[in-house]
């Protein structure tokens, strides 16, 4: 469990909490007070716990997450946030965004299409996605077909 500052949407400082994997932990903390010196808001960033596991419940609270013992979306594979090597990140501002276009999420409609400048956003080669290159974790927003732009793995899965 990570305890750690972040900023809000609200321009105010909050304290959020992470479950990673211990063999990630310090990079992750790396990545995040990076983000923190950015002032990158952070809607909420709690265990899945708050939301009984369920991660469209967690997605739907715009919850910033990691660790989550389930499935890979659409695969009966373990996801690489059970491991504890994973983070989704302001996943309504970034949602998962199918190979046709489509998404789970209706609070994410103004989210789905690429570049956006909008606070929260993550945008291909930007410092979000550099401060986590950083660490060598790949970005979902470069997957093909199926887009995961809220989604950082050590893996790039």
């Amino acid at each position: 469990m990570i305890t750690m500052p972040h900023w809000g949407f609200d321009g105010k400082v909050h304290t959020g909490r992470l479950v990673v994997n211990q063999t990630v932990a310090d990079d992750v903390v790396s990545v995040f007070k990076k983000l923190y010196g950015f002032r990158y808001p952070i809607r909420r960033m709690e265990p899945v716990d708050a939301y009984k596991g369920d991660d469209y419940a967690s997605i739907d609270a715009d919850n910033t997450s990691a660790f989550n013992c389930r499935a890979a979306t659409g695969t009966t594979n373990w996801s690489e946030h059970a491991y504890g090597q994973a983070v989704d990140l302001n996943p309504l501002e970034n949602p998962y965004v199918y190979a046709n276009g489509s998404h789970a999420h209706r609070n994410a409609d103004a989210y789905v299409k690429r570049p956006l400048h909008k606070p929260g956003v993550i945008n291909a080669g930007d410092r979000v996605v550099r401060a986590f290159e950083t660490i060598s974790w790949g970005w979902g927003g470069y997957w093909s077909g199926a887009k995961d732009y809220q989604h950082f793995s050590k893996s790039g899965r």
